[in-house]
This record gives structure tokens, sequence and C-alpha cells, in this order.
């Protein structure tokens, strides 16, 4: 006869467990440190610009005591807003495709570590090509203005001409004089050229863009906000604006603006630059890669990101700008910007100049190619990773081309691409710490939790709520709370304990024990 199982009540469970004598806690080992999310980066080599803008850039970190990396990236992108679509590389011998230079760059670092006077240094040259520009500009509106009244004057001189022919019967001849004025099209005022967009609509950049077809440069002093209002809904269009600005070669067209007016952009070109606090890409590419709005490779083509290390040490330096450097750095930009575009063989409109590799950059960059689109295909990457580095298609022949352009080549050479190549290999690291630190756990409430117990703030046994109803920095949420205590867990600083309802009911809790060794009362546990 088989046994019958009959469950206990649940006093008797109850009563037997507190038969069973208490099982004595592990003791505690040696806790572990917060592990830092941020990989290794490569330092920045001046040997990475161009000839004539390396000792400028260089001078510019000096004297402001900030990473090199910050004014580079800034020059460089620069640089590309003045080529724009006046010139373009076919990457292949044979095959149409073409790479705009167009260049979109994004500084990263804490408030406080130069981020925006190391930009605004670096854009200079544009500023100065700016006020020459308007100068310029000022001069063809008075002489636009002049020309606006003569030909008003010979308007009305047209009136009153075939008024006097109607008066004497010459109907026909008034009315061929007066279709002739008609047939004449006003002349449009010149258009101040425009090299830096600061803060400007989609409509109103795409207006920009009529006026300037070759491209021009948007600068954001903190991506975040430009980054994050694209997310938001109801602005897909601006997005799918920026998405084709990056490649530099599609056309746009606006369905509604202002009063009902249809413009059309046929290629739009956009440079892109700014800064973002470590904090704030991290959330940015944790939301992205967590698909949400940012999931379509926006971030991605920030191709010149960077996030160096911040030294230390710091000098007080106090000197005169390197003029030598400063005017070779300007004299660069200011050919470059005086750089005619190609012109189209089939149509005769001007059109970006085509450049090619030489045949040993060909073969090096053919080389490239292939180890890289291996590499690609492998897997080893994470997909938001993979996405980064897919755009360097672009980003290397891009950079080649905007360097053999400073450097006044006439083809791209060896030497221009290998520049390029180092680049990508100096940017792929900063990438890899960017993505690195944007998928993987967030270090920062763990820290600041654990600073908290060291400090004494945080007493033996406490639950989420006791902490987080303090609001501190990156501790102000239950969730922040729950993933840093944790991760702290993990590490053998704190220990988990979870008491259920006893016989008489109350709610089940979770608290948390100290490691005497973190907490410093090791010699009195």
């Amino acid at each position: 006869m088989s046994a019958v199982f009959e469950p206990m009540e649940a006093d008797t469970l109850d009563a037997r467990a507190g038969m069973l004598p208490e099982l004595a806690p592990e003791p505690w080992g040696d806790p572990l440190p917060i592990p830092s999310m941020l990989l290794p980066v490569e330092p920045f080599d001046e040997a990475l610009m161009p000839a004539a803008l390396g000792p400028w850039v260089t001078d510019i970190a000096d004297r402001m005591q900030c990473p090199p990396d910050f004014p580079a990236v800034a020059a460089m992108v620069a640089l590309s807003s003045v080529i724009g679509r006046k010139a373009c590389i076919a990457p292949k011998r044979c095959d149409n495709w073409r790479v705009i230079p167009n260049l979109w760059g994004a500084v990263v670092g804490r408030p406080g570590v130069m981020k925006s006077p190391a930009l605004a240094e670096a854009m200079k040259p544009l500023d100065r090509l700016q006020a020459l520009a308007s100068e310029l500009h000022a001069e063809s509106m008075r002489d636009h203005s002049i020309k606006q009244k003569l030909d008003g004057m010979g308007g009305k001189a047209t009136e009153d001409k075939a008024q006097k022919l109607v008066k004497a019967g010459k109907i026909e001849e008034a009315r061929h004089l007066l279709a002739d004025a008609a047939d004449f099209e006003a002349s449009k005022p010149p258009a101040l050229p425009r090299y830096i967009v600061t803060d400007a609509s989609v409509e109103a950049l795409g207006e920009i863009l009529i006026e300037n077809p070759w491209g021009a440069l948007t600068y954001r002093d903190e991506l975040n906000g430009l980054l994050r209002g694209l997310d938001k809904e109801g602005q897909e269009g601006a997005r799918a604006f920026y998405l084709q600005g990056y490649d530099g070669n599609q056309g746009y067209t606006f369905d509604r603006i202002g009063r009902g007016r249809n413009l059309h952009i046929p290629a739009v070109c956009i440079s892109l630059l700014g800064g973002i606090q470590p904090g704030k890409l991290q959330a940015y590419i944790h939301d992205a890669v967590s698909g949400g709005a940012a999931d379509d490779g926006l971030l991605q083509r920030f191709g010149l990101l960077v996030w160096p290390d911040v030294g230390r040490e710091w000098r007080n330096v106090d000197r005169y700008p390197d003029t030598t450097a400063k005017n070779a750095a300007f004299e660069t930009f200011q050919r470059l910007d005086a750089m005619p575009p190609g012109t189209d063989p089939e149509t005769g409109e001007p059109a970006p100049a085509v450049y090619r590799f030489s045949p040993e950059a060909q073969g090096e960059f053919d080389d490239w190619r292939h180890d890289f689109e291996t590499a690609l295909r492998s897997g080893e990457h994470h997909p938001a990773m993979e996405s980064h580095l897919s755009k360097y298609r672009k980003l290397i022949p891009a950079l080649a081309l905007v360097c053999a352009l400073a450097d006044g080549e006439s083809e791209v050479s060896a030497d221009s691409l290998l520049r390029a190549l180092a680049w990508g290999d100096y940017l792929k690291s900063h990438a890899a710490r960017a993505y690195g630190a944007g998928t993987g756990p967030n270090t920062d409430a763990a820290s600041a939790l654990l600073a908290k117990i060291k400090a004494g703030k945080v007493t033996d046994g406490f639950a989420i709520r006791d902490v987080y109803l303090k609001g501190w920095a990156h501790l102000g949420t239950p969730e922040t709370v729950k993933a840093a205590s944790a991760l702290l867990c993990d590490l053998g600083h704190l220990r988990r304990i979870d008491t259920k309802p006893g016989a008489a009911g109350g709610r089940p809790s979770t608290t948390y024990q100290i490691n005497p060794k973190t907490s410093g009362k090791e010699a009195s546990a």
C-alpha cells in the first residue's frame, strides 16, 4: 500500500522551523573594488593632424591645459565643413560610390574640463571667414540696392513709354514692350555665406542650406539637448533631415514651411560638432540600445567621438598664442574655403570635384577594407558598436580626403590614407570606451552608495527607502539604489537579508548588512 502525502498545517511548519538551529552566517570576505567601466583609450598624437594644423592644435591644448583631443576633433570637423560638397572621393577604382567628406564630431568630458572653450578656439578660423564674408556681403548688398533702384526707374520709364504708345494707338507695340518687361526677372539679393549655425530650427537650417548649397557646420555647445530633442514624438522629419545631412548628397523637400511654401534642397550637407557630459552620453546610449527612438544610427554617425582621459596635473600657462601656427592654420582654412567645386560632365552644372586614391593608396585601402569588413562580420562586437564601426566605410575615406586637401594634394596619397587609418585606430578605442560605458552596468550609483557607507551616513541593516529618500546624487530613485546595492553585494561590500512574514503576518522585507571591512568597523565587529 502506497503512502499518502498529507500537507502540514502552516502553524506546524512554523513550529518545526523554530526547533531547527539557526545557521550562522558565512564569514565576511575581503570586499572587491568597484571596477572601472571606462576602457583605456589611445592618447592623441599631433601626427594625426595635417601638417599645417598640428602645431596650432597643440598650442591651443597647452594654453588651455585641456586634452588635445578636444581642439583636434573640432579643427577636423570645422575644416571638413569648408570643403563640404565641393569635393568628394571615389573609394573604388570603377564603382560610382562617392563619399562627401563632411564630418560629425563629439567631445566627451565632465563640466569644467574646458570642452566648450577648446571647441570655440578651434572654430575661430570659421569666425574669421564669417567676418570677411559679412564685409563682402555688406558691399554686395549696397550694390544690389543701387541696382534695384535703377531697375525700378527703368520699370517706371517702361510703363510711361507703354502709355504713350497706347495713346498713339500703337497697342501691339505697347503689348510687346510690357511683355518684355514682364519676362525680366528681378535680381535676388546676394546670399550671406554661413559657416556656423548654432541654434536654428530644421526649417531655418534648410533655408540656410539652400543659400549655402555646399554645406555648413551646425554647432551645439551641449549635444544632449539636440539628441534628446530629435528623439521626441513629432520630430521624425527633423531627425530624417539630419540623417540625410550626414550623407551630404541626398535631397530633401520641406512640404510645409512658412506660408505653405515648399522648399527643396538638392543635397543636404551638414557637418556637426558639440560637447556632451559622460553621464548624459551613457544614458543616451543606454536608451538607444534599448530600442528607443535613438536606435537608428544617428549617434553612430559621430565618427569623431572622443572621450579622453583628463590629467590630474595642471600648469598655469600664460603666454601669447603661437601666431605662426595660428596663421598657417587659417591659411589652410581660407584656401579650402576658396576652392571651387567641380563640374558635372553631363549637365555642365557645378558639382563635387571627384578625387581618387593614388595607385599605392588604393592598394592600401583595398587591403584595409578587406580586413575591416571581415572583422565587422565576426559578430564579436555589441550591435551598437558594430553599427558605429560600420560608418567607418565613409569615415576613413573622408578623413583621408580632408588630410589630402589640407596638404595640397591633387590625389589622395598613401601618406594621407595612412593618417586616416591611424585616426581610425585612435577613434575606435574612444568609441569602445563610450559604448562600453553606455551598455555596461552603471557604476556611478554604486560608487556613490559606497562613499556614503564609508562616510558613516548609511547604517548597518539599511533598507532601500532609507537611502533614496535622502535625495543623494545618483541615488534618488528606488531602482538606482537597488541596482547599486546589488552590485555592492556581488563585490562583497553588502549582504542581502530577506525576511519573510511570520505567523502573525506582516510584510516581507529586505535589508542590507554592511561588511565591517567596508565600514571600517572590523575591529569592533
